[in-house]
């Protein structure tokens, strides 16, 4: 039986994948790739929502805290 897995090629260094290693061709590609997560080089993009006085975040469709609308017939 074949150390080599069939399909995607490796991510790093495109090779084709191990199966001890799996979806990389070796340990050397595993480190690679959790050295570039670690080091920031992989990151997800994220919008940060503003933060009221006491660092609570609030959803953006939400009226100010304290403060009633006409609506409320206040």
């Amino acid at each position: 039986m074949s150390s080599l897995a069939p399909g995607r090629p490796c991510p790093i260094c495109r090779k084709p994948a191990a199966e001890p290693h799996r979806p990389f061709c070796s340990q050397r590609c595993k480190d690679v790739d959790l050295h570039r997560w670690l080091s920031g080089v992989y990151a997800v993009p994220a919008v940060e929502a503003e933060e009221d006085e006491l660092g609570l975040a609030e959803p953006e469709d939400a009226p100010p805290l304290g403060r009633r609308s006409p609506a409320d017939g206040t």
